[in-house]
């Protein structure tokens, strides 16, 4: 199991994603959007989309410190142990409660505007949940090891995270993680594989290629003229 957790499911996760996006842009680059549904309310969306992508944002820009800068770097700068104990404590419960209250607004917004709530399909509503799980159970991960220095995964999960680059996974580092923090990585790798089959690929078009595309032109859809509606993808059907 633990080879299979820790060394097989983060390349499965990987090999998923890359497919997903060389298939979206090869035969669905019209469907590479966030399938934005402005058009049908406004008002909620203005504070929720922000909340929500200002606090991802910063749960991101933690999680990378937090993997990928070493101990001894921060040390090399005069942080203390403790001193980045507190502020990933604070920093990093902040930003998670921002992006659960802009999930959860999002959510809402889907529930209680009939417009929105039919463009929205099952694989929106997976999506929300595994991100929303993700979110919290990093939360809990954190809060429950406040004490001291915290629970010290800068010496257990961030090697084992870095270790996959070099194709040699150190799945021993992950045996007495608690609980907790191996939750919460399962979930994260599973949300990685959904990214291209999801509104969420739009963020790997970021800030490039997306922020310079045409703008999308909506227009009334009269079925004497075009016929009718083709039969939507597997992923993209409504849920009731």
């Amino acid at each position: 199991m633990t080879t299979l957790l820790w060394g097989a499911l983060p390349y499965v996760a990987f090999a998923l994603l890359v497919a997903g996006l060389v298939w979206r842009h090869r035969y669905d680059r019209f469907g590479w959007t966030t399938r934005s549904s402005q058009v049908y309310e406004s008002r909620l969306l203005n504070i929720a989309s922000p909340v929500f992508h200002y606090g991802i944002l910063f749960v991101l820009a933690g999680h990378l410190v937090g993997l990928f800068v070493p101990a001894s770097w921060t040390g090399a700068l005069g942080v203390s142990e403790h001193t980045y104990h507190l502020f990933s404590l604070v920093g990093g419960t902040a930003a998670g409660v921002l992006t659960v209250a802009g999930i959860l607004l999002l959510v809402y917004r889907r529930r209680t505007r009939a417009p929105v709530f039919r463009a929205t399909t099952a694989n929106d509503k997976l999506m929300y949940a595994v991100l929303l799980a993700a979110i919290i159970m990093g939360m809990i991960a954190k809060l429950a090891h406040t004490s001291g220095d915290g629970y010290p995964y800068r010496s257990t999960i961030a090697p084992w995270a870095r270790s996959l680059f070099t194709l040699n996974p150190r799945t021993d580092l992950m045996t007495g993680v608690p609980v907790t923090y191996q939750v919460h990585a399962v979930i994260g790798m599973v949300l990685i594989a959904l990214v291209p089959y999801t509104r969420l690929v739009h963020m790997v078009s970021a800030p490039v290629q997306y922020l310079f595309r045409p703008y999308i032109v909506y227009r009334s859809r009269d079925p004497r003229e075009l016929g009718p509606r083709p039969e939507r993808r597997g992923w993209e059907r409504t849920g009731s």
